[in-house]
């Protein structure tokens, strides 16, 4: 069944959000936590910490590294499991219930690169 639609919000407040893509160029374990992994993410001009909630949502979690994904990156920094986190990964199917997997560009663009 799919999950009824949000409250309208006014553009203003999706403009708001700062989604770029980015390469994942390294994946490693969080040692404090059973859900979180690591990743290193090249946003072209630099690159960030993004810990993601994605330990056990996949075999090999390893798999995504080298693989370009959408990040939303006007979060605060969060601390978690005693490691910083620079942003968030957008994923999709978590909120759904179902395996979660990556929203991706359909072809190679430059990191850095704004969704919108």
């Amino acid at each position: 069944m799919t999950a009824p639609i949000k409250p309208e919000i006014e553009f203003a407040d999706f403009a708001k959000l700062d989604v770029r893509v980015g390469q994942i160029v390294e994946v490693s374990e969080v040692e404090a936590s059973n859900k979180l992994m690591r990743l290193r993410v090249d946003f072209g001009d630099h690159q960030r910490t993004i810990l993601a909630g994605i330990k056990q949502e996949r075999d090999d979690p390893a798999e995504i590294q080298g693989r370009q994904a959408l990040f939303v990156v006007n979060l605060a920094p969060r601390k978690m499991a005693g490691e910083l986190s620079e942003g968030m990964l957008f994923d999709l199917g978590y909120e759904d219930g179902i395996t979660p997997c990556l929203a991706v560009p359909e072809a190679d663009v430059p990191n850095g690169t704004r969704a919108g």
